[in-house]
C-alpha cells in the first residue's frame, strides 16, 4: 500500500524533493580545495589528487563547471549548521539524546536541532531517520537559489548575441558563404586545422554594441561575463555551447589564469630569465654576447640565426632533417627530427661558436623555444651562459629580430629550407656581414667584427669563421 499524496510535506514541513541519487558525503569542502588547486595553477587530474579524489573526477567537475569556479563554493557563515556539526547531531540522536541536550551540546539553539531532525531527516523508507549526509544534500539543495540567466528569459537579447557570434558570412551579393565544415567536438580547435567560420564578434563587443543599437532600451543590456558563462557552464540553457567554435581563441572552456602565467617552459629556471643577464651586455660595452633565434620554413624546415650584439656580426646554422625524418605517422614521446629540435640545434650552436675566440662566446639569449631544451649541456660544451627571454617579447631580442627582417629577404614566408645548404648559407651571411650599418658609423658588421678579432688580447687565437 502506498504512502498518502503530501505525507512527506507533513512530517518535515517541507515540499517533497526530487532524488539525486547517491548522496555525495560532504564534497563541498573537498570542491573547494579542488578549486584552490586550479587557482594555483594546477592541472584538473593533478588537483584532484592532491585533494584526495580519483583523478577522472576532477576533470568532470572542471568540465561541468566550464573552467569557472562555481560561486556557490564560497566560505559559509556561522549562521548555518555544517557537515560536521551534523554528523555530531546524527551520532546525539542516535544516542536517543533529547533535542535540548543536543543543542546544549552544539551551542546551538534548540528550535534550529529541532527543525534540523524534521526538515533534513531521510525518508525513503517512510520513516524520519537522520543522516548527516543525507540532511547535508538535502540543506544544500533546499540553499540554491535558482536565477534564470537574462539570455535565456530575453529572446531577442539572446538571438542579437547569438548572430553576432555566429551568423554565416554574406558575400558582396548577400550569398550565404557557410566556411569549412567543422564538427564540434566540445574541444578546443586543432593547431593548422579549420575553423568554423561566423561573424565571431567577442564577447566585449557585443555588450559594449548593444548601449549603441538600444540607446533607450534597458533590457538589452548584458556584460561580456555573462555571455562568457552562458558559452561556458553546463545546464545554463540560454547559448549552446557549440558557440564556443566561434571564438576566437576556439576555447571550449576558460583557462584559469594561473595556468596562462605558467605557460613557460619548465626547463627554464628564474635565474636563466632576461632580468638576471648583467648590465655589460644589455649596454652592448662588451662584445661577445649573442641574441639567437629560428627562422621557420615549409614543411617544418629551419635555419638558426645567431647575432653579436656589439658588432651585429650574423651566422647562420644549417638544421638539415636527422635521420629518420620523413613525412607520415610520428614516434610518440619520440626525438624531434625536422631538425630544429633540442639535439640538432645544440649541435650546430656548439660546431659554430667552436670556431671563434673564447672570449667571443660569452653568453646567448634566446626565446623560450623548445629548441633549448639541452642548454645545459650547451653550456658545458661552449662556455656560454645561457638567458631566456619573456614569453611574447620579441623586442627583448631586438638585434636578432631585426636581423631575421632582413634575412626574410632571401628567405621568405613559405620557404623550404631544405633547399639550401650550409655552402649558401654562409654565402648569405656573407653578404649580410658586407653591408654598412648606420649604428656602426656606415661601418661593416664584417668590419667591426675583424676589429675585435686583430686586438691585442685575441693574438694567437682564432680567426673570423
Amino acid at each position: 500500500m502506498g504512502r498518502p499524496k503530501g505525507w512527506m510535506q507533513e512530517k518535515t514541513g517541507r515540499s517533497a524533493m526530487r532524488s539525486p541519487g547517491r548522496p555525495e558525503i560532504n564534497q563541498r569542502l573537498t570542491k573547494q580545495a579542488f578549486w584552490e588547486q586550479i587557482a594555483a595553477g594546477l592541472q584538473s587530474e593533478d588537483a584532484a589528487r592532491v585533494c584526495g579524489v580519483s583523478q577522472p573526477l576532477g576533470p568532470r567537475w572542471f568540465r561541468e563547471a566550464g573552467g569557472i569556479a562555481p560561486t556557490n563554493l564560497g566560505a559559509t557563515s556561522g549562521r548555518y549548521l555544517s557537515f560536521a556539526e551534523r554528523e555530531e547531531i546524527s551520532l546525539l540522536h542516535a544516542q536517543q539524546l533529547g533535542v535540548r541536550e543536543i543543542a546544549r551540546q552544539l551551542e546551538r539553539a534548540p528550535s534550529t536541532i529541532s527543525r534540523e531532525l524534521r526538515r533534513n531527516a531521510a525518508t525513503r523508507n517512510g520513516k524520519l531517520q537522520y543522516r548527516a549526509t543525507v540532511a547535508q544534500c538535502k540543506a544544500e539543495r533546499a540553499a540554491q537559489r535558482p536565477k534564470v540567466a537574462k539570455l535565456a528569459r530575453n529572446d531577442k537579447l539572446r538571438a542579437y548575441v547569438q548572430e553576432r557570434l555566429a551568423a554565416t558570412l554574406l558575400d558582396v551579393r548577400g550569398k550565404a558563404l557557410p566556411g569549412p565544415q567543422v564538427p564540434w567536438k566540445g574541444r578546443r580547435h586543432g593547431r593548422r586545422t579549420d575553423r568554423r567560420w561566423g561573424t565571431s564578434w567577442s564577447p566585449q563587443q557585443i555588450s559594449r554594441r548593444l548601449t549603441l543599437d538600444f540607446p533607450d532600451d534597458a533590457s538589452m543590456r548584458v556584460s561580456h561575463e555573462a555571455i562568457y558563462q552562458a558559452l561556458y557552464i553546463q545546464g545554463r540553457g540560454a547559448l549552446k555551447r557549440e558557440l564556443t567554435a566561434c571564438l576566437r581563441t576556439g576555447r571550449a572552456l576558460r583557462v584559469p589564469q594561473a595556468r596562462t602565467r605558467q605557460r613557460g617552459r619548465p626547463f627554464i629556471t628564474p635565474e636563466l630569465l632576461i632580468s638576471e643577464r648583467p648590465a655589460e651586455i644589455a649596454d652592448r660595452a662588451v662584445p661577445g654576447h649573442w641574441e639567437g633565434d629560428l627562422i621557420i620554413g615549409l614543411n617544418s624546415s629551419a635555419i638558426g640565426t645567431l647575432v653579436e650584439r656589439t658588432t651585429r656580426f650574423t651566422m647562420l646554422l644549417h638544421l638539415p632533417a636527422m635521420v629518420g625524418h620523413a613525412p607520415g605517422a610520428r614516434v610518440k614521446n619520440g626525438p624531434a627530427l625536422a631538425g630544429h629540435g633540442a639535439q640538432a640545434v645544440r649541435k650546430a650552436i656548439a660546431t659554430k661558436m667552436a670556431t671563434l675566440p673564447q672570449l667571443l662566446g660569452k653568453s646567448l639569449t634566446w626565446d623560450q623555444g623548445a629548441e633549448m631544451a639541452q642548454h645545459a649541456q650547451l653550456r658545458l660544451e661552449t662556455g656560454l651562459e645561457i638567458y631566456f627571454c619573456d614569453p611574447r617579447s620579441p623586442w627583448q631580442r631586438g638585434t636578432n629580430e631585426n636581423t631575421n627582417g632582413l634575412l626574410r629577404q632571401y628567405f621568405p614566408k613559405g620557404t623550404d629550407m631544405t633547399r639550401y645548404g650550409e655552402r649558401e648559407l654562409d654565402a648569405v651571411a656573407t653578404t649580410l656581414n658586407d653591408r654598412p650599418r648606420k649604428t656602426l658609423g656606415w661601418k661593416t658588421p664584417a668590419e667591426a667584427f675583424n676589429a675585435l678579432l686583430s686586438d691585442a688580447r685575441l693574438t694567437g687565437v682564432a680567426t673570423t669563421p
